[in-house]
């Protein structure tokens, strides 16, 4: 993996949002396993064993894919563009703001002042574009955001309805609005405290949910965000073929963990189309 040069947000937005993912995920870790299981389950016991085990392998591939999205490169710059090969008819072009080719698939991103490889968007919660090198970091790190959320609204569900006694219209109001407990205070406990990560962990789960049907929906059909906009279908090479242009080979075994190796059947610069894909590989007709 080649390590981006400018690993720092290159905006507040983008700054702030970080700083929000940096915060909230070890802080909901530690609610969920040091706060909730031993209130549901007890320490030291088998099903506390268990799942604070499964609770660490979530974060464990949260903390790494988030890593790998951040620290790779993916941009038109880590690669000797083959001059030669260049091809407007195959979708290179020149790059105004690059002032340099760019190859068929990449797109230049205002905000990382580069084109970047296979480019699907601009992620203001890692502050880095989402790219063909670290497409499959991103992947997982949504699902596992997803997992981790869902598993926590369960578990949620049991401890905070124990805890909170229900007070019409205030809990109304500290349900709705979790941030409304910095107005009205905590009730002198840390109830309150405990229901907006409640609340927060919910919020995740519906808005990861969303994002993985979007972005598993564009991987399963070889698409990227700006190609599906332009309804572009050109890259589409079937199902398992479209799974391993972004999880690589070993697309059965890179969900386990971001440091499994798995190689990229394609460099970011040339690549297959449905037609060539289809002549060299007859038995995927």
């Amino acid at each position: 993996m080649i390590i981006r040069k400018k690993i720092w947000p290159h905006t507040l937005s983008d700054f702030l949002s970080m700083t929000f993912i940096l915060t909230i995920v070890p802080l909901i870790y530690w609610f969920e396993l040091w706060v909730v299981l031993p209130a549901v389950y007890g320490f030291g016991s088998l099903s506390y064993t268990l799942n604070f085990l499964l609770g660490s392998f979530i974060m464990l591939n949260i903390v790494g894919n988030f890593t790998y999205i951040v620290f790779c490169d993916t941009s038109t710059g880590r690669d000797i563009m083959p001059i030669s090969a260049a091809n407007t008819k195959d979708g290179w072009r020149l790059c105004a703001s690059c002032e340099t080719l760019a190859p068929p698939r990449s797109w230049h991103c205002p905000t990382c002042n580069t084109c970047i490889l296979k480019r699907d968007h601009h992620c203001i919660f890692t502050g880095c574009c989402i790219g063909h090198y670290n497409h499959r970091y991103f992947i997982m790190f949504l699902l596992y955001l997803f997992i981790a959320t869902t598993y926590s609204f369960c578990f949620n569900n049991i401890f905070i309805w124990n805890r909170i006694h229900f007070e019409f219209p205030m809990s109304i109001i500290k349900i709705v609005f979790p941030l409304a407990i910095f107005v009205f205070g905590f009730d002198g406990s840390i109830d309150q405290f405990y229901l907006l990560l409640y609340i927060v962990s919910a919020v995740g789960m519906l808005y990861t949910g969303v994002l993985c049907i979007y972005h598993f929906g564009l991987m399963f059909n070889g698409n990227v965000a700006n190609e599906s906009n332009k309804k572009i279908h050109t890259y589409n090479l079937g199902f398992k073929q479209n799974i391993k242009e972004v999880l690589g080979e070993q697309w059965y075994l890179a969900w386990i963990l971001p440091y499994i190796n798995s190689q990229l059947p394609h460099n970011g610069v040339i690549w297959d189309t449905l037609n060539t894909w289809h002549y060299s590989n007859p038995k995927s007709k």
